[in-house]
């Protein structure tokens, strides 16, 4: 017998990803907490003429993000992902690949909206010594001048003028029963397909899978979701310096990046398949990098251009193109997204913790999020409370807290230090040459303080 849900998952079956990647594009998701500046070029005044050092090499920061977009349509083409039928206790946070279409009608029988009496006719009413209760069979219909008890939620038994509410009844010393106010013909009954009928679409392609979405699709009928997959993601953590346990010593400091990484991953909607730490080992690294066959690869540390750092030197070995070198963002300067091939990209992240993260939003965000055909967020702004130190050349992004329509810049912004972030509900994005009190700052909400599907980390 085929399962409530399967007929619209097999039609759906085939449907391209890319369908779903470019319904996205045309209707992004709602806006945040207020407009984008007018002014602001994405994130606020261009850079000024950078002096002629290794800095030219570097990309600017919006430019960095929209080069992972792009990246990440480029290799939902190349790979042709399909969608997947996926349990609705699985689908929390995917994008639909096919219209929610309903399966039956909502209710798909009249139902009582109250707790009361079904009534028959005008009254006073003789009622049954049965009532009738919610998920149990047709009851018998109902003559003139005859009621039954009944709950919310069961069949309205045939032929049932009204449902008089409990506090709106009561009963005389022959056990009739009497209104307390005026019945109106039909009142309290949720009719058959109030909501929808049989075959209305309830939701378009590209719709976000929120708690709501999960609940609509059980009552209409669906056991699974046709759904963009969700992107497979690797996370190697590098360093010979890592403790994965107890405190500091003798040179070797506590792992942040390890258990930080995969739940904000999942938070923007990958499926983290595994989680390696690995020496300052070059051999390793490459094998690593070539047995993984994820859509992304993400690697914490070894970015720059010291002894230890094989990042480059291992993806120049295996022929990779490197796609960003560098983002002019403070912190997180480092950073680098490279193709590995058509379908595979690897993300470099810098070794200090909250450069990783702002390698995170800049990088990872973007390429994660339109793999996943998730809707783009608005960009908006806030004044900032305090004045904040720029650098001179590049952007900065700086945790702050959300106050009475405000943005407060936070301390402990440093790029080895994650007290600042972990209090924050957002990075406020800082031009080169930093922001004065009361300036309007473009933000980037963390996908937890935003009160959206991110909060879900599993």
């Amino acid at each position: 017998m085929t399962s409530p849900g399967t007929r619209a998952d097999a039609e759906a079956e085939d449907l391209d990803v890319e369908e779903a990647l470019a319904l996205v594009k045309e209707n992004p998701g709602p806006a945040h907490r207020g407009p984008a500046h007018p002014d602001r070029g994405g994130h606020g005044t261009p850079a000024p003429h950078h002096p002629a050092d290794a800095h030219h090499r570097a990309t600017p920061w919006p430019e960095a993000r929209a080069t992972a977009e792009r990246a990440a349509r480029a290799a939902a083409r190349a790979a042709r992902r399909t969608a997947v039928a996926v349990p609705l206790d699985a689908a929390l946070g995917l994008t639909l690949a096919a219209p929610l279409a309903a399966l039956t009608d909502l209710p798909s029988f009249d139902t009582s909206a109250m707790d009361g009496w079904a009534l028959a006719g005008p009254g006073p009413w003789e009622v049954r010594d049965e009532g009738v209760l919610a998920g149990h069979a047709e009851p018998a219909p109902l003559t003139d001048g005859e009621a039954v008890r009944i709950a919310t939620g069961a069949r309205i038994p045939a032929d049932t003028t009204a449902v008089l509410r409990t506090e709106h009844g009561r009963t005389d010393e022959r056990g009739r029963l009497h209104p307390t106010r005026e019945v109106g013909h039909g009142q309290d009954i949720r009719p058959r397909g109030q909501e929808c009928r049989s075959g209305d679409q309830l939701l378009p392609v590209g719709t976000l899978a929120t708690p709501a979405v999960l609940g609509l699709a059980a009552a209409a009928g669906y056991d699974t979701l046709t759904a963009v997959p969700r992107p497979r993601v690797d996370v190697l953590v590098l360093g010979d310096e890592l403790l994965t346990e107890g405190l500091p010593h003798d040179g070797l400091i506590r792992d942040a990046l390890g258990p930080m990484l995969p739940p904000w991953l999942r938070a923007l909607g990958a499926e983290v398949r595994a989680v390696r730490r690995i020496g300052d080992d070059a051999r390793a690294l490459h094998r690593a990098v070539t047995a993984s066959d994820a859509d992304l690869i993400v690697t914490t540390g070894g970015t720059a251009a010291g002894p230890l750092d094989h990042v480059h030197p291992t993806l120049r070995r295996i022929g990779a193109e490197l796609l960003v070198d560098g983002v002019e963002v403070r912190p997180g300067h480092p950073m680098l997204l490279a193709r590995l091939k058509d379908d595979q990209h690897l993300v470099g992240l810098p070794g200090n913790p909250l450069a990783a993260v702002s390698g995170l939003l800049t990088l990872a965000e973007p390429l994660l999020r339109t793999l996943a055909a998730r809707p783009a967020p608005e960009p908006y702004t806030l004044p900032l409370r305090d004045a904040v130190q720029g650098h001179p050349y590049d952007t900065r992004l700086v945790p702050v807290v959300l106050r009475d329509e405000g943005a407060v810049p936070l301390h402990y912004n440093g790029p080895a230090m994650l007290r600042g972030v972990a209090a924050a509900d957002a990075l406020a994005v800082v031009p080169p040459g930093g922001a004065r009190s009361g300036q309007e700052a473009e933000l980037l909400d963390l996908p937890w303080a935003a009160g959206g599907i991110g909060v879900c980390f599993t």
